[in-house]
């Protein structure tokens, strides 16, 4: 259920709407607070009382119109498709009282190209919140959808805390190298995704440890993944698959361009430096992904300061080559 409000939350790209989506039910909070032994399951308790608190109703935002988004065609251009599919779906909600709507999806790609900062210009563009899941470094099957509170050190899942300690109904979900996600036990941690990703069912998602329904229905869904072979193919089946390769020399290029001018002119010292870089320095950051280059950028800038000069030498340049054997004992 949503409602129109007069509040306009700020966004870089343009003024969004904002209507006020009631999330879950209040109701169904205070039964299951009332029917806690009054000094058992304190945690639980106190998700409760924190629901209560915060109330139900999030904004629900969308931009007024189609955002300007040449800078992220410009800032990411391996990522035309993607934004080209993003762009259509903003444009069919423009002008009417139609939530936002954007199909889930999967960005295919190796790593460093620049995926999860994608996700993040989404989240910016639209001007709703951002919650974040790294499946690579997670093993537990409820990180998405809570475990029972009847566990030891139990707690609710990512998506019941990005609605419930947040203030959006639609934020961006962005589930990092989905397809490195480890089954341990009979945990599965995509089990969750079969109902979030389906709208009808995302609107009663029961979080296990909380177990009072929440509206993710409006959720935005951006999952990363190197390979695809590791994903269910019931998850792509309710995706928008794109496969996002590593930009040409032209447009690495043009990326490294960008980096510099946005580093240089973000910060005071950067009126040290020249307005651009030279052709020998831009040549050797082309080969670098995009992930590399903010890096590379920032140790340039600061080995030629170090240096008392004002223009960045390739010698600058972090060794671009094979990485260092890491520091330790050697067998």
């Amino acid at each position: 259920m949503s409602r129109s409000t007069g509040l306009v939350p700020r966004s870089q790209a343009s003024i969004p709407l904002a209507s006020m989506r009631t999330v879950f039910r209040v109701g169904d909070v205070e039964k299951r607070l009332d029917k806690l032994p009054p000094r058992d399951h304190e945690s639980l308790r106190a998700t409760y009382e924190r629901m209560l608190e915060k109330g139900a109703e999030r904004f629900q935002v969308k931009p007024s119109g189609v955002p300007a988004m040449e800078h992220l065609y410009e800032e990411l251009p391996n990522f035309t498709e993607v934004l080209d599919d993003v762009r259509r779906q903003l444009a069919l909600c423009q002008d009417s009282r139609d939530a936002l709507e954007i199909t889930p999806m999967l960005l295919l790609g190796p790593p460093g190209i620049g995926k999860t900062h994608f996700a993040r210009e989404v989240a910016r563009l639209l001007g709703t919140g951002l919650g974040f899941v790294s499946m690579s470094s997670l093993t537990a099957g409820w990180v998405l959808s809570g475990a029972s509170s009847q566990w030891k050190g139990a707690r609710p899942g990512k998506v019941f805390e990005t609605l419930v300690d947040g203030v959006y109904a639609n934020p961006v979900m962005v589930v990092d190298e989905i397809d490195k996600a480890r089954t341990e036990h009979a945990y599965d941690p995509l089990g969750a995704l079969y109902s979030l990703l389906e709208h009808d069912t995302a609107e009663a998602f029961t979080d296990e440890f909380a177990e009072v329904a929440i509206d993710a229905s409006q959720v935005i869904w951006v999952a990363t993944a190197n390979d695809e072979r590791a994903i269910p193919e019931p998850i792509l089946n309710r995706m928008n698959v794109f496969e996002v390769r590593a930009p040409d020399k032209a447009a690495a290029r043009a990326i490294a361009e960008r980096l510099y001018a946005n580093i240089r002119g973000a910060h005071d010292w950067g009126r040290r430096f020249d307005p651009e870089p030279g052709e020998a320095v831009l040549e050797r950051m082309s080969e670098m992904a995009p992930r590399e280059m903010r890096r590379a950028w920032m140790t340039a800038f600061g080995n030629a300061r170090l240096a008392g000069r004002g223009t960045l030498d390739l010698g600058d340049l972090p060794d671009s080559g094979p990485r260092r054997t890491p520091m330790g004992f050697v067998q």
